[in-house]
């Protein structure tokens, strides 16, 4: 398959392959579409706990956000960093 791509991607492309991180053409595409998979498969787990919140608030098991729980989601944070522990990706900007 031939792809013709404008003038600035190609460019772009070629600056990867520069750099020494991608052999060629190829290796640069594969990077660019496992990136876009991934994307899309995070944007999908977001959807479905986002459709399984409102679920649970439709249900009445909801919790209020009050600048009191707010505090205590930050104190939680700072405690799993503080232990070394990963934040779970989907919650990070």
């Amino acid at each position: 398959m031939a792809i013709r791509v404008p003038d600035d991607l190609e460019a772009s492309i070629r600056q990867k392959i520069e750099t020494g991180r991608y052999r060629d053409e190829t290796e640069v595409i594969r990077a660019a579409l496992r990136s876009l998979d991934a994307r899309e498969e995070r944007v999908e787990r977001l959807r479905a706990s986002i459709a399984e919140g409102f679920a649970a608030v439709e249900r009445g098991e909801g919790i209020e956000l009050t600048p009191e729980h707010l505090e205590e989601l930050g104190r939680e944070a700072e405690e799993r960093v503080r232990l070394g522990l990963q934040p779970d990706p989907d919650v990070l900007p």
